[in-house]
């Protein structure tokens, strides 16, 4: 069952969308060459405390980190570590949960670590794309599978892979809640959005094959071919007027509401 969410709901998770943001921006000014993921694992968990939240991440189904610190290959759930310093010419991408007065808000950016090549930092800028082209479908009305078969199009128009194993959900008293939300499929099925809904679009495009497959950690998920990976996401409330983006900074505009 999809649950909707209460305006006093939607305001505790913008709080804690505030706070995921803020973790965000550090991770802009910080990541760079030298600096290990561990660091900024360590500094995300102090923002995100320092506002009375709670990392959501640390110890879900085992987890041991803040964030998810994934880099280049990585798709998802990769695990801090002061090993994993970043280097000139990766990307790196923070993905992040707050629980905020029992509310969750969950989002991923990535970073460019130096001089990026440019189809890597092209298919970046295309898989933020793709999260908007998402975003612009999640209106009440809409079906849910109009989410992924608008993201699907534009991946297939670009030639990028489209990770099928994981995708979009969700999202409100836990991380991951009712309904799956994938990055493919034909519109015009499933649920119907309505207002009230809060949801997390995360597109996860390739420059080679759909394929991933999980590392011994038994977290941390890379392309089958070890080619880049690319993953954005924001957390939204549906609201009559549009995608009210819950994951950004608190003066930041919100591009979809039409008032």
């Amino acid at each position: 069952m999809i649950r909707r969410k209460s305006q006093n709901e939607i305001d505790t998770m913008r709080e804690a969308g505030i706070v995921v943001a803020e973790v965000h921006e550090m991770c802009r000014q910080e990541a760079r060459a030298g600096v290990s993921t561990w660091d900024l694992d360590v500094r995300a968990e102090e923002i995100i405390r320092s506002h009375g939240g709670t990392p959501t991440f640390k110890g879900y189904h085992g987890f041991p980190a803040t964030i998810c610190a994934s880099i280049n290959e990585e798709v998802v759930h990769g695990i801090p570590s002061r090993a994993r310093v970043l280097n000139e010419g990766d990307t790196f991408t923070v993905d992040v949960g707050v629980t905020l007065d029992g509310l969750v808000a969950d989002a991923a950016i990535m970073v460019a670590i130096g001089e990026v090549d440019s189809a890597t930092l092209r298919l970046v800028e295309d898989t933020r794309e793709a999260l908007f082209i998402g975003l612009s479908q999640a209106r009440p009305g809409n079906r849910i599978s109009d989410i992924g078969a608008a993201i699907e199009a534009f991946a297939n128009e670009k030639g990028y892979g489209i990770v099928r194993d994981y995708g979009g959900h969700g999202v409100g008293h836990q991380l991951h809640e009712e309904p799956h939300i994938p990055n493919h499929g034909k519109g015009g099925r499933g649920p119907r959005i309505k207002a009230g809904y809060c949801l997390c679009i995360e597109p996860m495009l390739n420059l080679g094959v759909d394929e991933v497959v999980t590392l011994a950690d038994k977290w941390t998920v890379v392309t089958a071919d070890r080619k880049p990976s690319a993953h954005w996401e924001h957390c939204f409330a549906v609201t009559e007027d549009g995608p009210l983006i819950l994951s950004l900074p608190r003066d930041a505009p919100q591009p979809f509401l039409s008032k």
